[in-house]
């Protein structure tokens, strides 16, 4: 994964968050219950990296908004 950039994290409340699953649907459906709680950069692009198991995803999210299902 690519470093953090420090704009992400500029302000309390903003986050951002590595998933790791076994497989792109479970990473996937892991980004969609996050979004539902909290306002974030939406689907996230999954990376298999390899000698490693499962997948990857970055997800940034603003705690101080509301998701989708508020």
């Amino acid at each position: 994964m690519e470093p953090i950039n420090p704009i992400h994290l500029s302000e309390p409340g903003l986050v951002v968050l590595d998933i790791t699953g076994p497989d792109e649907e479970t990473v996937q459906a892991a980004a969609v219950e996050i979004t539902s709680w909290w306002a974030t950069s939406g689907a996230p692009k999954v990376r298999r990296i390899p000698g490693e198991p499962g997948v990857r995803a970055r997800l940034y999210a603003d705690l101080r908004r509301s998701g989708t299902s508020r």
